[in-house]
């Protein structure tokens, strides 16, 4: 069973930044993509930074590119997602996911349904 935990969500002016990570337990963290997605209230959730085993490959929804940037430490089993000029659109839960699925690890995975594991979410709230 794979265990994932972010922190680092919370409130922050408009233009602020914040760092989210992952921890990840259980599995062989490093040989997995991952990605981050989140859930505004009434909206579907949404990846905006995915990267692959290595990191060599990223993603990054059009409205976050230049702002955020996903990276890994496998040796330490965290994924981060640094956030910057944040604004009151970017406003949602935050989740991270991993994809268990061996042989996989070389992209970086954008849909729902490309991810086994699912972290509870943390809450990230941008003030106009």
């Amino acid at each position: 069973q794979v265990q994932l935990v972010e922190s680092g969500g919370g409130l922050v002016p408009a233009g602020g930044s914040l760092r989210l990570s992952c921890v990840a337990s259980g599995r062989a963290f490093g040989s997995y993509p991952m990605g981050w997605f989140r859930q505004a209230p009434g909206k579907e959730r949404e990846c905006v930074a995915a990267i692959s085993w290595s990191g060599g490959r990223t993603y990054y929804a059009d409205s976050v590119k230049g702002r955020f940037t996903i990276s890994r430490e496998n040796a330490k089993n965290t994924v981060s997602l640094q956030m910057n000029s944040l604004s009151p659109e970017d406003t949602a839960v935050y989740y991270c996911a991993i994809r268990i699925i061996i042989g996989s690890g070389t992209y970086a995975y954008t849909g729902i349904n490309d991810y086994s594991y699912w972290g509870q979410g943390t809450q990230v709230t941008v003030s106009s």
